[in-house]
């Protein structure tokens, strides 16, 4: 199996290998419907992968491990960047996502779309409504400064969908909205919890 990474989608080839009889109903329902699951940020023991299952409604969000030979497939934020073809655009977020996408691609680091617009267009399932924000996460290493982030943050607005962006090293991840801010602490998210720490040395290389 490809090693995973938090954001991932995998495809589960055994959706039952995720249940194990305390979680909820819906949590048995939407693997039915979807047998996927994304990568969560945690840590797991050897031989297996930590996720997330998705449920109908924006609450329903349910943590599991799951065995690495149950992962059929593993699909990355990075393979789901949007093509140029407008019919796509089934809802603003999905819309948002097509708009941004000259702009990511011109900073010259990995990114791609999570949450419901990544799950919608990693197994085809109409999961975003017009009420969807599009998240999206950057891979860099180190850490942008201040003035990067809010440059990047004043291209939002203009899009027909709310924007949440992390952005995530090595050590863990940023929103961008706070980056932008220039705080001397941000709020590092890593795979042992959330955690407050300089932006300055999660910069040094």
């Amino acid at each position: 199996m490809t090693t995973t990474r938090t954001h991932d989608l995998v495809r589960l080839a055994d959706p039952s290998a995720v249940l194990i009889g305390t979680e909820p109903a819906w949590v048995a329902e939407s693997l039915a419907g979807a047998p996927w699951a994304v990568v969560r940020r945690g840590t797991a023991p050897d031989g297996q992968v930590a996720v997330g299952v998705r449920g109908p409604a924006r609450h329903q969000r349910h943590a599991a491990l799951v065995p690495t030979h149950a992962v059929q497939r593993v699909v990355r934020p990075e393979q789901l960047r949007p093509g140029r073809d407008a019919s796509a655009d089934r809802t603003p977020a999905l819309a948002a996502l097509r708009a941004i996408g000259p702009t990511l691609d011109g900073l010259g680091h990995d990114w791609g779309p999570v949450g419901s617009v990544g799950f919608e267009l990693a197994t085809g399932r109409p999961t975003t409504t017009p009420a969807s924000d599009l998240d999206v996460v950057v891979r860099c290493d180190p850490l942008p400064g201040a003035d990067w982030a809010a440059e990047l943050l004043d291209t939002f607005p203009a899009l027909p969908a709310r924007v949440d962006c992390l952005i995530e090293t090595t050590a863990g991840a940023v929103a961008l909205a706070e980056l932008a801010t220039g705080a001397d602490r941000v709020l590092l998210r890593t795979a042992g919890g959330a955690c407050l720490a300089d932006p300055a040395r999660i910069r040094a290389p």
